[in-house]
């Protein structure tokens, strides 16, 4: 039988020039808007000491971020795409998300949290919702789509997506220094385990929730005017280092044994998740 071409890409086109614009902007946000409207933690080990901390230098400026990401999604008519993206993989990839999210309960510093009032709390909640929410959004929604439908390879539409997000955090150098490049480099490596979410659960809303629950359990350690690092910080870090390496040895096994190359019958058309 003849082979059927791929159909049309649907809603408008969005090249990767185009996309680290729209990455800036989302940046533009972040920073600019958090610089204007946040409050000073002071001198001490809190990262968000009291609840309008949280609200002012985190939930508003990553709130409007998502505002933005879904805006873009909307003017593009993205949707069906973004929310679902079902390229299958191997059941070993399942581990990823199952051990992400189980490592980001048990590492909740739960005993800081119980002396926070119930105001904060519910304050870093929302924040950590948003961070998922709105950093999904842009990589593995926005980010995916445009490295997908310029025709590149899953690997390489993993690849581009988890570097853009990890360049995007050298932007924390401004309040961080130079361990923000640091950062940056994990950050890539925590790029791709989403992704690897994004095709276990073939759905944006899976990455949604481990990133938001793994932002949650790494922050709760830095709330409140006196935080108490909780030993299990610890698990989180294990866990990078093993996925990282699960990742290097089994990098090859990623894909279906009858869609090795990327190109099988089950896989997305290299130009498109149509939209429904």
């Amino acid at each position: 039988m003849p082979v059927q071409p791929s159909p049309a890409p649907v809603g408008r086109r969005l090249t990767w020039p185009w996309f680290l614009v729209v990455v800036v902007v989302y940046l533009a946000i972040l920073q600019g808007l958090g610089a204007l409207i946040s409050v000073d933690h002071g001198s001490g080990d809190s990262q968000f000491p009291t609840t309008e901390s949280v609200i002012r230098n985190g939930v508003i400026p990553i709130g409007l971020s998502v505002l933005f990401g879904a805006a873009v999604v909307t003017w593009l008519g993205w949707w069906s795409s973004v929310l679902h993206y079902r390229v299958p993989v191997r059941r070993w990839v399942r581990f990823v998300p199952v051990s992400m999210l189980v490592v980001a309960v048990l590492a909740v510093n739960y005993p800081n949290l119980a002396d926070q009032p119930l105001s904060l709390v519910l304050a870093l909640i929302v924040m950590t919702l948003f961070v998922g929410i709105g950093e999904e959004l842009i990589f593995r929604g926005i980010g995916v789509q445009v490295f997908k439908r310029a025709g590149l390879s899953e690997g390489k539409v993993a690849l581009w997506s988890s570097v853009v997000f990890g360049v995007v955090h050298v932007s924390n150098a401004f309040g961080e220094g130079a361990q923000a490049i640091l950062q940056a480099v994990i950050v890539s490596t925590s790029g791709y385990f989403f992704y690897l979410c994004l095709r276990v659960g073939s759905t944006i809303l899976l990455p949604m929730l481990v990133h938001g629950l793994w932002d949650f359990s790494l922050i709760s350690n830095t709330v409140g005017a006196d935080p108490k690092t909780s030993p299990g910080m610890i698990l989180p870090i294990l866990l990078q280092i093993a996925l990282i390496v699960l990742v290097i040895v089994k990098r090859r096994t990623v894909e279906p044994a009858d869609t090795a190359d990327g190109t099988g019958p089950h896989t997305q058309p290299a130009h498109l998740a149509a939209d429904r």
